[in-house]
């Protein structure tokens, strides 16, 4: 059986709409596209690299998958997450598109997103990764489906765009189980789900 992880930039208040290009998502007037990357450095590109290519799936909602095949195959090459990103199996939560998808290697998921995802998480024997998809990660986390963000929290407070978490959110614990700081203040840190019963000990 498979374990669900997200993993994603957020600010310190919690955005994480838009964090690659001025124009990745405006909704709601969001003028802050792109906070991400003066951020980036070796040690991010590095553990991010390893996790990659640790094998596994990729499963997104349609917005963030719309825009990964339209701009991750018309990157310039080389680059260390093209290639990946492409070869890797996709699965895409969606309503409204249809198969056959445009980018290679991607799989329309069938029925209800919470019974799908739940078939998926059995079917599968490597992690499956969320990237991006806010909207499709509540849904998950309603339903527990859930089993580890890994986030690179960035040193920097936007005051407004989408949330990572929004109000109505279930009662979740979660423990630390690694960190890394980057040059430029960035901690990639690694958060396990725990027992929603659990008392947190120092």
């Amino acid at each position: 059986m498979a374990r669900l992880t997200v993993t994603n930039n957020v600010t310190l208040d919690g955005v994480m709409q838009a964090p690659g290009r001025p124009d990745e998502d405006r909704r709601g007037g969001f003028e802050y596209g792109g906070w991400a990357q003066p951020y980036n450095d070796p040690v991010m590109g590095k553990v991010m690299g390893e996790r990659m290519g640790q094998g596994g799936s990729l499963l997104f909602g349609r917005r963030t998958y719309e825009d990964f095949a339209d701009v991750w195959p018309k990157m310039p090459q080389p680059n260390p997450f093209t290639k990946i990103l492409t070869d890797t199996p996709k699965y895409v939560a969606s309503t409204t598109l249809a198969e056959p998808l445009p980018w290679a290697n991607s799989t329309l998921l069938k029925g209800d997103v919470k019974d799908a995802v739940a078939k998926l998480k059995k079917d599968e024997q490597k992690d499956i990764v969320i990237l991006g998809s806010g909207e499709l990660i509540k849904t998950l986390m309603e339903a527990d489906l859930i089993d580890a963000f890994v986030l690179s929290i960035h040193p920097l407070v936007l005051g407004t765009g989408r949330h990572l978490f929004s109000d109505g959110v279930s009662l979740a614990r979660f423990r630390l189980t690694d960190s890394t700081p980057t040059t430029t203040g960035v901690i990639i840190a690694t958060y396990e789900r725990t027992d929603p019963d659990a008392i947190p000990t120092a």
